[in-house]
């Protein structure tokens, strides 16, 4: 029980600094390209936050598993 509840607060504190440094970073990318931040959000952050679901896609087309690939389209999508 001690180590789940350590994973699951660590988890937590990295999914925190991960996204902290993800939106100063767009935010920073934004001003050095004199770009609204609202274009980078619908841009490179919809692509950062899609990038996991993607890999696991093509990972499982390339070894043959379409319906995996599949389920994980239309399970990210709804």
């Amino acid at each position: 029980m001690f180590i789940q509840s350590t994973i699951l607060i660590l988890g937590l504190i990295l999914l925190f600094v991960g996204s902290s440094l993800l939106v100063e970073g767009a935010a920073s990318t934004a001003v050095m390209f004199a770009v609204r931040p609202v274009i980078v959000g619908l841009t490179i952050v919809s692509f950062a936050t899609s990038a996991p679901e993607l890999l696991v896609s093509l990972v499982a087309a390339v070894k043959g598993s379409g319906g995996i690939s599949l389920g994980n389209i239309l399970g990210s999508n709804v």
